[in-house]
């Protein structure tokens, strides 16, 4: 069996580039690095790489990362789709979209600094909320004012004719300023799966509306609204949703919201119903309409469910639970083994 391949590696620490000094890495993932860096002032701020470890790799102490021949063409294709993407970003002024500084190209690839963040990602929140086992994973209250922010950003994002992409909770950082930032856009990596023969969806199952599964589909501001709601109810559940494909095949959305009657108000919960429709035309088709719905704070009314609900729906949940048990492998996975 052939080991997998290995990420290539980040620059050296204290390399200097476009003016900047590299200080560490803060995070990768399968389309670039991001570091901490100082500026010419000391001022501190993070640097993005394009640097996708499918088609480049890159050794220990290098700063050019090496592209095979038969790649370079589809390398080059993100590397365009990445410096347009900093320069759209630039044009942008708004608390709740990430500030692009400036961006340059050196060493074959694209730079592009952001000011840094201190505080967590969305991501990180909702996790340490659902530790705590509560009816409620965050406050209706938070969950409006949240996102609330969050669709002011997105509505100047999309006034620029631009789409984010890639919405989901570890994308939505969260200021120690108390600020929503959406962070980590997706051009770049939705260039690249369109063009590339790729064997895996290059997208966060849960968050991906139907269409980005699909070449022949044209995306729109109603992608981005579906990964909303897809964060709406990941703040509200404590999970991501079940991923687009498989709900295709048997939805459980309807079900899954079911439960939260009670809990969240039925405005809240059609909301994000309406948000992640599988069909494109059955969604909010621009930010503004939803805005406007997430606005009407004075319809909240909560469903009581009747004792015999609730207890449908616990017998509901029995039954799928008691499902994952029945095929849940018997022997450790370590092994490498699997029951006959």
């Amino acid at each position: 069996m052939s080991s997998p391949k290995a990420k290539p590696a980040p620059l050296p620490e204290d390399t200097s580039i476009g003016g900047y000094r590299i200080m560490r890495r803060l995070a990768a993932g399968g389309f670039g690095v991001v570091y901490l860096a100082l500026d010419r002032d000391g001022q501190q701020v993070a640097i993005k790489e394009y640097l996708p470890a499918s088609l480049a790799t890159r050794a220990q102490g290098e700063l050019q990362p090496q592209v095979a021949p038969e790649k370079l063409s589809l390398y080059r294709l993100g590397l365009k789709s990445f410096f347009e993407e900093g320069r759209a970003l630039a044009q942008i002024a708004h608390s709740s979209v990430v500030t692009v500084l400036n961006f340059f190209r050196e060493n074959d690839t694209v730079y592009m600094v952001m000011n840094y963040l201190e505080g967590a990602s969305l991501q990180e929140f909702i996790v340490t909320a659902r530790s705590l086992k509560q009816d409620k994973v965050f406050r209706e209250s938070t969950i409006r004012s949240l996102f609330d922010e969050i669709l002011r950003g997105l509505r100047v994002v999309h006034q620029h004719k631009m789409l984010h992409l890639d919405i989901k909770p570890a994308n939505v950082f969260v200021t120690d300023d108390n600020r929503a930032v959406m962070i980590d856009f997706g051009a770049a990596r939705e260039v690249l799966s369109k063009e590339g023969n790729f064997t895996r969806p290059m997208y966060t199952p849960g968050f991906a509306a139907p269409e980005m599964y699909r070449r022949d589909s044209a995306l729109g501001p109603w992608t981005d609204i579906y990964a909303i709601g897809a964060c709406m109810f990941a703040c509200m559940h404590g999970y991501p949703p079940t991923e687009a494909p498989q709900r295709q095949t048997k939805d459980k959305m309807a079900l899954s919201l079911q439960k939260l009657r009670g809990v969240y108000s039925d405005n809240l919960i059609e909301l994000v119903e309406w948000c992640m429709a599988l069909n494109p035309l059955d969604r909010p088709q621009s930010v503004f309409a939803l805005q406007k719905e997430l606005s009407r704070e004075g319809e909240r009314r909560y469903t009581r469910l009747s004792m015999a609900e609730k207890m449908r729906l616990q017998l509901d949940t029995f039954v799928s639970d008691a499902k994952k048990t029945i095929i849940k492998p018997t022997v450790p996975a370590a092994t490498g083994m699997r029951p006959k």
